[in-house]
Formats: C-alpha cells, structure tokens, sequence
C-alpha cells in the first residue's frame, strides 16, 4: 500500500529533487516516443495542423527518404471561403509625403507660407524636431498632378509616379489612414505588429501561422530589403519576428549579392551527402532532447534545418532571372539587373508568390525628408514607381492578381508645414500620424477607386477614417479569417493581430 503523502520523507537535498524530477521528464519523454507516433508527434502534428509547421517527408537525395518522416502538414484554413491567398506587402520606411504624392490639394497654393490654422491643428502633438519652430508655415507641393483613370472621375496623382498612374484602375487608394505612434520605431513596429509594444507577432508571422506553407522548398514568409537615395532609419529584424508564436513563422530574409541567405551554400570540400549525413545526426540529437525535454522548439530546429537544405536547391534557381523574358525584364526598368534594387525585388516578389510563398514584404528605405524633400523623393520615385507599378502588371497578366493582395504604406505621413527653411521649390516635412495615404490591388480588393478624404490641409481625416487596425482587419478578411477569432494563447492571453480593436471596412472590398 502506498505510503500517505504526508509520510512520504523529503529528498535529503535540492539536487535529488532535481534528479527525481528529470527521471520523471525522461520517463515521460521515453514513454511519449514509444506509443505510437509518440505524444512528442501527436503534439507535432497538432502543431502543424493549427500553426501549420511545414515539415514535410523525404528531405534526403532523390530517390531516397531523409530521416524526417512527418506527414505533409495539413493547413489550418481559413474561416470561411478567402479572396486572397497571398500578400506582398511594399513597406515604404520613413514615411512617403501623401501630399506629394497622392493627396492632392491644390488650393494650398494660394496659401503658401501662411501659418497653419490653429483650429486645424487644434493642440494635436508635434514631435521635438518642429515643437521650436515660432512658425508652421504651409508648403504646397511643388509637383504638378495629372489625372488617371480610377474610377468615373479618375484620380490625380503626382508627376513623379506616372508608372503607378499607368496601373490605377487596379487600385484602391486609401487617403483616411491614421495612426497612433508619430516616430518611426513605434510607428514600423504598431504597423508591423498591431501595438507599439516589441515582441510582438508580425503580419507576416500571423499569415504563416493561420494559412501555413504551400510550399515545401522555401519559407512562407519572405524579407527583402532595398537601401533607398535618402535618410534611411533603422530596421530591426524584430518587424519580421514571430514574436511569442513558433519560431517557424518568423520571416526569412533575401540579402542581395552571392549568397541570398547566410550560410546557406556549403563550405568548400563539404558534399552534398556529407551534409545530409551531418542532418541526420543533427535528427538524432534533437530527438533525444526532444524525448528529455517535451520542449515543442526543438522539433522546431529540426524542421528549420530540413528546410534550409531544400533551400539550397531551391533559392539560386529563385534568384536567378535568366528564364525572365526580354520584355519582362525591360518592364521592370534598368535597376532589375541591380541585386538588392527595389527593381529586382519587386521582380523576386513575384517570382516567390508564384512558387506559392503566402506573405512576401519589401522594405524600401529612404523616405525620412525633413528637409529637401522635393529633391529627395524625386529620386525614391524613380527607384519605386516604375518597379512596383510593373509588379501589378506582372501579377496580373499572369493570373496572380486575382488571389495575390498587394499592399503599399509607410508607417505614417508627412505634414503639411514646413520644417526648416521655406521657399518656393524646397521644404522639408515633419512625421503625422494623423492622416497619410497607402494604396492596395489584387485579390478581393475594390480596384479602381478611392477612400476616405482629408481636410483642405491633408492634416485631419475629413470622411471616412481608417485606423492601422481596420485595415488590417480588412486584409485579414480577405485572406478568409474573422480577426477575432486569429488568436493565439500566451501567457494566459489571447493575442491577436488587432489586439482589442479594428473593424472591417467594407469600402475597400469588391
């Protein structure tokens, strides 16, 4: 007969507590690898069937069967019938000028260098750089706008994006968005994760949890990024990150030049077998810790290992633009040829989400003009117009457009005071976070027209407001999911992409 509890002696010291309870983790542990799949594989294959692992069987050389004998992993699906499958998202970093670019007030001529009424900015914060200035005297834009086939009255856009101008009657242009946060760190983080607050779950990282891998041989979620002509903020791998959800989700960064992800080509003298051979061993190790610990992370390293090695197969016949017809290439404009441009990005972007890759993002760096904006976005513009207005194209000549959601913002707007010195042709503008201007085409999306309206200065949402949350909302909708219901426990919450909040906007839907 067992021994009451309360009769039961207490271990002679801490360290054969320590010892009882690892006997007891590995007696578990060995248990779980013997009973079938084992708990360890139960708790995998739920892993993948709701945060859609992607491990997949045969990692070894043709024709012969690696050690990774993982079903195929079965999508979570979305909540009811999607738009969309895909998401290519064009983050411009340190926020574009909506009113030189697609905000258009031209009666603002008329009040060039007068001080900005009170009433319009009604006590809103400013950020330190423009708080000691006596004066916010308004800056028209120097750029002549044109107007462009969107809708019955068409929309005016700026001079300096006429290949985007070209491809209109597919977007959707939101001019009411607005934000919380007015510098860029807390501004890219709230855009890239729903909250101001590091460590949180990415976009991307929420796609490829919810939607899971289409494809076997590359990540679901892909990085790239340009260095734009002008100021160019930080950027943290941590707007990629996978924050509190598995490390499988988090994004995999293309880096230009030879090598598009470190360390993925063998060393010199290393074979191909003889790095399956080291896989194989890594298998082994991993599933011993595994059987020890239960800890759900190491059959993480094991999948992500699987994964670089299709990799290395499947990411220099990615890069590599040699089957790109003549007139392709010339569509995307002369910096395609450039590794690392926006140009050639943009052109990956589209190679990726047709090999099924469900969320690919572009960083384009440079746009932060306090000061000489005219100059400067002159040349970010040249970078970016003709690129991204190709990528549309190419989607949907292709058929890609359809069920692929192409998204293009920076992390806020500009103001329409000067900052610094004014003169007819130059100026410079400060962060606002109170109205800016992104646009979106592709699957689901109500193309061709315009949402929302600001006031007579592009300073206050005027009709219409969208907030960071709404939007993603809406994109999450389209992508099949109910927001709410995109959770994912973690210390005892329920977190989310739009945290508390966000509405879907049914005016940016077809």
């Amino acid at each position: 007969m067992p021994m009451p509890r309360s009769e039961r002696s207490a271990p002679a010291d801490p360290m054969e507590e320590y010892l009882l309870n690892l006997t007891r983790r590995r007696f578990f542990g060995r248990m779980a690898s013997t009973i079938g799949a084992g708990l360890g594989g139960l708790a995998l294959a739920g892993l993948g069937g709701r945060h859609a692992l992607g491990a997949v069987p045969g990692a070894g050389p043709a024709g012969a069967p690696g050690p990774m004998q993982l079903p195929p992993t079965p999508l979570a699906g979305p909540h009811f019938a999607p738009k969309a499958k895909r998401v290519i998202y064009l983050h411009m970093e340190g926020a574009p000028s909506q009113l030189d670019l697609y905000d258009h007030k031209p009666q603002l001529v008329a009040r060039f260098n007068e001080d900005l009424p009170d009433s319009i900015r009604n006590g809103q914060r400013i950020t330190t750089m423009t708080s000691g200035q006596s004066r916010f005297p308004v800056a028209p834009s120097v750029f002549r706008f044109d107007r462009y086939a969107n809708n019955q009255d068409g929309i005016m856009l700026s001079e300096v994006v006429p290949h985007t101008g070209g491809v209109a009657k597919d977007l959707c242009f939101v001019h009411s968005l607005h934000t919380q946060a007015i510098n860029h760190e807390p501004g890219i983080t709230f855009f890239q994760t729903g909250t101001e607050q590091p460590g949180r779950a990415s976009f991307g990282s929420w796609m490829s949890y919810g939607l899971g891998s289409l494809n076997s041989n590359l990540p679901s979620f892909v990085v790239m990024i340009t260095q734009g002509p002008g100021n160019m903020q930080a950027l943290s791998a941590r707007f990629w990150g996978s924050g509190f959800l598995p490390s499988e989700h988090q994004g995999c960064r293309l880096r230009a030049g030879r090598d598009a992800v470190l360390h993925l080509r063998d060393p010199e003298g290393v074979t191909r077998e003889d790095r399956r051979r080291m896989l194989d061993l890594l298998v082994r190790l991993n599933e011993e810790e595994f059987a020890s610990s239960l800890d759900q992370e190491t059959r993480t390293r094991i999948a992500q290992h699987e994964m670089a090695y299709r990799m290395q197969m499947s990411v220099p016949e990615l890069t590599d633009f040699s089957t790109e017809s003549k007139a392709t290439l010339e569509m995307y404009g002369p910096d395609v040829h450039v590794p690392g441009s926006f140009a050639a990005n943009c052109l990956l972007a589209r190679r990726l989400v047709e090999r099924d890759v469900r969320f690919v993002q572009l960083y384009m760096r440079g746009w932060d003009q306090h000061n000489n904006l005219p100059g400067e976005i002159r040349a970010q513009c040249r970078a970016v117009d003709q690129p991204q207005a190709a990528l549309v194209k190419d989607l949907k000549q292709r058929g890609l457009l359809d069920d692929t959601i192409v998204l293009w913002s920076g992390e806020f707007g500009r103001t329409v005071y000067s900052q610094g010195q004014l003169t007819k042709d130059n100026y410079g503008r400060d962060h606002h976070p109170r109205c800016f201007t992104a646009w979106m085409a592709g699957g689901g999306v109500n193309a061709g027209t315009s949402y929302g309206k600001t006031d007579d200065y592009s300073y206050n949402v005027a009709e219409d407001p969208v907030e960071v949350h709404d939007l993603h909302a809406t994109l999450l909708h389209l992508l099949g999911f109910d927001h709410t219901r995109l959770t994912y426990r973690f210390q005892g919450r329920d977190y989310r992409l739009t945290d508390v909040k966000g509405n879907v906007v049914r005016g940016l839907m077809a």
